[in-house]
């Protein structure tokens, strides 16, 4: 049986330990990790994702629409900040 496409990746999210089994995910799933699928909402809130520890030592921000390609123990910070 050939379960390659079952594979777990350990990333971070935000300091905690999140388990995926994409090979890919976009900034939506991230922000979805980082608040428990309950991101803040509202007129001012502006979300940033960064990342680190991509493939090839990749590093960057991603924007709503943005995928990455996972890497184990890639991190990720999601921040929410209110522009009011």
């Amino acid at each position: 049986m050939n379960d390659t496409h079952n594979k777990e990746f350990t990333i971070i999210v935000n300091g905690r330990k999140k388990e995926v089994t994409e090979k890919e995910l976009s900034f939506e799933d991230i922000v979805n990790l980082a608040f428990d699928n309950k991101p803040p909402t509202g007129p001012n809130v502006v979300i940033t994702v960064t990342y680190s520890k991509g493939e090839d030592g990749k590093h960057g921000t991603l924007l709503p629409g943005d995928k990455v390609k996972i890497k184990n123990h890639m991190v990720f910070n999601v921040t929410a900040t209110d522009k009011s």
